[in-house]
């Protein structure tokens, strides 16, 4: 059976891809960057659009760096404007649960399903660093174990209260006619180890009932969070091969969990570069991936890993000698180094082989391994790759990041779109309204939505940038 392909757009606010020395490159602030990269992402039928979320400026070091943006608005305030100038488009936010409240957060998304009619998300993360904790009357950081444990509880707590209105105040009983009075709609009370609070939560069940979850991470804990709850994953399994061993596990999991493959959307973030051909479109490749990654930037990326001040490291020489420090991360304190699982010192061998098979230096390892563009070619060739990976089971489409805010989108929808559509692998209108309907979610009111309820979750490590 030939797949349908979903494609969805992240607004790269946070990242080190953007190449603002380009002369499109635009603001990440201004309302009209957000408003033309939403209304591309609809014009191309996409699902949703992907916000994520930095509640302080990156540090590294304990000094704010080059690999982030000036300035982050709020997610919930961009989305809820975008709500205004779209009328399909999904909204997806990524709101941190380390740092905020059950109650605020689940009024909040809840009020963006309302004002979007149903096309709300949440991609549910918790935060890594000592330096944002600064920023809250709390401070410092959690350890990994207790992140978990806080986000788990803090998802329950939200599904509690969005489930708190499920049914009306008084009913019939048909038997006898006689009017039964059922607890008041949005009343709640919730006490683990975590959260102690009861009362009426305040807005009324949501066009989708729920926001979609989405989730992100790679470890074994946040696939079976993903298997067990989420919606849909985001995977940063982007060559094919990887793709489809992620995707076999993940899926091969849900089973467990009463769930089926169509329960789960597998998308993996994918960058892309469309030329006029093949060869001119790997040109702009090599030409993008030079402007991302400066001398200085390959400095940052390597301090990550080998948890040491670089600072004097020449990103044209070879890498250092010396090896990286294990244990707990001093550049960005309470982060696990550059976001892997395993030992740090492995993969600095791995880059060394690498580094010295393809006599590469600093800067060019980095380029290396720190992702290529996953889709470049003519619009023909990226819609033929695209649809490749999705028949083969890598994923069941792509988030796309694109180089350029806003109108980085621009010519994927334009030259690409059409492309997939004559494969027959990708709608031609919006099937349905609500953001579940079209991503093929069940469960629009929660009332034939039951899984998960009362299970003891986990999470991944997915962490706000």
């Amino acid at each position: 059976m030939t797949k349908q392909i979903h494609l969805a757009a992240h607004f790269p606010g946070v990242n080190n891809t953007t190449v603002w020395s380009d002369p499109g490159a635009g603001s990440h602030i201004e309302f009209s960057s957000f408003t033309h990269f939403a209304q591309t992402a609809e014009r191309g039928l996409f699902d949703f659009l992907f916000l994520a979320e930095g509640l302080r400026l990156r540090e590294q070091n304990g000094e704010i760096y080059d690999l982030d943006v000036v300035g982050r608005p709020d997610t919930f305030t961009v989305l809820a404007a975008l709500a205004a100038v779209t009328d399909h488009l999904g909204l997806a936010g990524t709101i941190n649960s380390t740092f905020n409240e059950p109650v605020e957060v689940a009024r909040q998304f809840a009020s963006l399903d309302h004002l979007s009619d149903g096309r709300a998300a949440w991609n549910v993360v918790t935060s890594w660093d000592a330096f944002t904790g600064e920023n809250f009357r709390r401070g410092g950081y959690l350890p990994a174990d207790q992140r978990y444990v806080r986000a788990r509880e803090f998802l329950d707590t939200a599904v509690e209260l969005w489930d708190s209105w499920e049914h009306d105040d008084v009913v019939a009983d048909r038997s006898t006619g006689e009017f039964l009075h059922r607890p008041q709609a949005g009343q709640f009370a919730h006490r683990d180890s975590q959260f102690d609070i009861s009362g009426t939560f305040a807005v009324p069940r949501s066009p989708q009932g729920r926001p979609v979850i989405f989730q992100a991470g790679d470890s074994d804990e946040g696939r079976e969070f993903a298997a067990a709850r989420a919606d849909a994953i985001f995977s940063r399994h982007s060559t094919l091969d990887d793709g489809r061993a992620f995707y076999a596990d993940v899926k091969g999991r849900l089973a467990a969990h009463g769930r089926t493959s169509e329960d789960l959307l597998i998308l993996p973030a994918a960058t892309f570069v469309v030329g006029d051909t093949d060869e001119h479109a790997a040109h702009l490749a090599h030409e993008i991936r030079l402007a991302q990654v400066s001398g200085q930037t390959a400095i940052k990326f390597l301090e990550q890993l080998w948890n040491r001040d670089l600072s004097d490291h020449d990103p044209d020489g070879p890498l250092p000698a010396i090896d990286p420090l294990p244990g707990e991360n001093t550049v960005a304190k309470g982060r696990a180094s550059v976001r892997i699982h395993e030992d740090p010192r492995d993969v600095a061998a791995r880059w060394r082989a690498l580094a010295e098979s393809k006599n590469l230096t600093t800067r060019e390892l980095i380029i290396e391994v720190t992702g290529r563009q996953a889709f470049v070619g003519s619009a023909r060739t990226v819609a033929t790759e695209i649809n490749r990976y999705v028949q083969a089971d890598a994923s069941d489409g792509f988030i796309l990041v694109p180089h350029l805010t806003p109108g980085g989108l621009d010519r994927f929808v334009d030259e690409v779109v059409p492309e997939l559509q004559e494969l027959g692998v990708y709608r031609t209108e919006y099937p349905g309204r609500t953001l579940r309907e079209n991503l093929g979610l069940g469960g629009t009111r929660g009332e034939d939505d039951t899984r998960g309820q009362g299970e003891n979750l986990g999470l991944s490590a997915a962490t706000t940038g």
